[in-house]
């Protein structure tokens, strides 16, 4: 089984949206963790999108990388620039160490439905990055 983490700096939308999608379409084939150089509690507006897509990232948790130190990764996925450039070295020689730059929903500020598609614009994004990744990868 591999060893996926997905980094983010506070664990709590982008990585989590990635962590739920992951675990769905893995379907236990690999083992999904998601962190933060920051912990910040989950994205009420994360939970609720995810939701919309049958997937509950509800009862996770934000976890700080430090958290996760022991563990030998496959893959280290980070998914914001600030967590890519800040984040402390991960000891897992043999990982592969992908990259991508999700839209951030939590920094749009507007209406409620402005809200909403900015959140279901990197739900959407970060679905078909991890279909692809799953394809590719596992």
């Amino acid at each position: 089984m591999k060893n996926i983490l997905v980094l983010c700096t506070g664990n709590s939308c982008r990585s989590q949206m990635v962590h739920g999608y992951l675990n769905q379409i893995a379907k236990g084939k690999a083992k999904i963790y998601s962190a933060g150089i920051e912990t910040h509690g989950i994205n009420p507006g994360a939970a609720n999108i995810m939701r919309e897509d049958g997937i509950d990232i509800s009862n996770h948790t934000s976890n700080h990388v430090d958290e996760y130190l022991d563990i030998n990764f496959d893959y280290i996925i980070t998914v914001c620039d600030h967590a890519k450039e800040n984040c402390p070295f991960i000891p897992s020689k043999n990982a592969l160490r992908l990259h991508h730059n999700f839209f951030d929903p939590s920094k749009v500020v507007g209406t409620e439905e402005e809200k909403h598609n900015a959140f279901l614009q990197a739900r959407n994004e970060i679905k078909n990055y991890s279909k692809k990744f799953v394809d590719k990868y596992i």
